[in-house]
């Protein structure tokens, strides 16, 4: 498997191998061991999350509390889909920033995103399916979002699609707004989270 860091620093692309034949195609979306020597640490998943949206559909940008916040692995199972992963940590170089890649299930990469990182997707094409591992269960609690449409994130949301974007999302504060409430999660509470995270020992793999 090969694995790219993004534009926006602790995400990464993964580019798994695809075993075509007359059958149909195989492949390995999520290699552990590759993404653990890249992390420094084998992270752990919770939860598995499957999402079906229509044309349009838009999910995110969203977020969680750290610590100890949420990592996500995520691909595009069925269909076409934007992934767009957002820095939202206050005091990060990249504060800001988001980098914009196309999932699909003919190229079948997927994403890794560190805790802290803010995650939203829009769906390129009916009937697509976001499937994405996160290293906790959801906790309504401790989840937020700020809005899409946001001028200021920029998100290069694309015009020739009608939009679909759920109440929750369309009244998410903006990034201006949710950084004076005080609710993005800090740089320096991340770097700490991920530093506590690589003084695990890489599990050894059978």
């Amino acid at each position: 498997m090969l694995i790219r860091e993004l534009p926006v620093p602790d995400a990464y692309e993964c580019a798994p191998p695809t075993f075509p034949d007359a059958r149909g195609l195989y492949y390995v979306p999520l290699h552990l061991p590759s993404l653990s020597a890249v992390l420094g640490y084998r992270p752990v998943f919770a939860q598995v999350n499957h999402a079906l949206s229509r044309r349009g559909a838009v999910r995110g940008p969203h977020f969680a509390d750290v610590p100890p916040g949420q990592a996500k692995f995520a691909y595009c199972s069925s269909g076409a889909l934007l992934d767009l992963v957002v820095d939202l940590r206050v005091g990060s170089p990249t504060f800001g920033r988001h980098a914009a890649l196309r999932l699909d299930a003919t190229q079948c990469h997927g994403v890794y995103l560190a805790e802290g990182l803010a995650h939203a997707v829009v769906a390129l094409e009916d009937d697509t399916v976001l499937t994405y591992l996160s290293s906790t269960p959801y906790d309504s609690e401790a989840e937020h979002g700020v809005n899409p449409l946001d001028p200021a994130l920029g998100l290069p949301l694309p015009a020739e699609l009608e939009l679909i974007v759920s109440e929750r999302d369309r009244t998410a504060p903006t990034i201006g707004q949710a950084r004076a409430a005080g609710c993005l999660p800090r740089y320096e509470d991340c770097l700490r989270r991920y530093r506590e995270l690589r003084r695990r020992p890489v599990a050894a793999f059978a």
